[in-house]
């Protein structure tokens, strides 16, 4: 049996793509798994649900904020990502047998353990286009509303992320919609993490002829997992669906009920390169 090609790289595209800098904010909450099994049978039927030590699957959220440079230039994009943690049916057999803190942490040297894509909603019509034909990533425009930790900004630990719906205009412009979709809150001021070396994060998709795609994504330093597990964190993420009647708030609704606590949440800010610093009075005239 011959081995089959790689996916095609369409044109303007060239892989890999190379992230200039990248700030994420992701949050973990143990789910049913039956929901979870019949949204992938929908979406990806040649993947199953990851379940681990207390027989729960997993639904991952996160937001990204990303700059690349390209040969004309600079391009900042925005995207949120409603995931479940799954593998591919067939690899089932190589899988380890991982708590979710274990799976955190990055113990899964298979990488099988990916995400799977329900949606993907982005501020940047290129990257909408990338990740639909790269990536078979189910990926529709947004807009988004943002508060984050910043070496710019006040002290503080907290991410705010508030999602709108938009569509693409002509010229690829993106047109904003007044209607919210969604509202994260991620607040993790005081809280202690340890380094989580879980890249690659393998994310798959199903292309337009039924067959699976795993792309990895490689960062260069560790994530800063939080365990969020005990009672007293269970304030500090909240998910609010804004838009309950679309496709997105229906499948959120179906995997997450009111009030279930999240088991961590996990964060990347690319360090500075540069800083540019305060100025001073250099003397005005010869010394006396």
């Amino acid at each position: 049996m011959s081995a089959p090609s790689l996916p095609p790289v369409p044109e303007p595209f060239r892989l890999p793509f190379h992230y200039g800098a990248l700030h994420q904010v992701g949050v973990d909450w143990p789910v049913d798994p039956e929901p979870v099994r019949q949204l992938l049978g929908k979406h990806h039927p040649d993947l199953t649900a990851a379940t681990f030590d207390d027989g729960r699957a997993l639904l991952s959220v996160n937001f990204q904020l990303y700059f690349a440079q390209y040969a004309f230039g600079g391009g900042v994009t925005q995207e949120i990502e409603v995931n479940v943690i799954a593998f591919p049916t067939a690899d089932a057999h190589r899988l380890p047998r991982l708590s979710y803190a274990e799976y955190a942490r990055g113990w899964d040297q298979t990488k099988l353990l990916g995400i799977a894509r329900l949606h993907v909603v982005c501020d940047n019509p290129f990257a909408i286009r990338a990740g639909r034909e790269l990536y078979a990533e189910p990926k529709y425009p947004g807009w988004f509303e943002v508060g984050m930790p910043s070496l710019n900004g006040p002290a503080g630990e907290t991410w705010t992320v508030r999602c709108g719906s938009a569509e693409v205009g002509p010229d690829d412009t993106l047109e904003k919609a007044p209607d919210p979709l969604l509202d994260l809150t991620v607040r993790l001021d005081g809280l202690t993490a340890v380094p989580a070396c879980s890249a690659p994060v393998t994310g798959y998709g199903t292309d337009r002829e039924g067959r699976l795609r795993a792309g990895p994504m490689n960062v260069s330093q560790p994530y800063a997992w939080y365990d969020m597990s005990a009672p007293e964190y269970s304030g500090r993420t909240l998910l609010q669906v804004r838009a309950p009647g679309g496709d997105l708030g229906r499948d959120l609704r179906a995997l997450l009920p009111d009030g279930t606590p999240a088991a961590g949440a996990w964060t990347y800010q690319s360090p500075p390169v540069a800083a540019h610093l305060r100025p001073y009075y250099p003397a005005a005239g010869p010394l006396v």
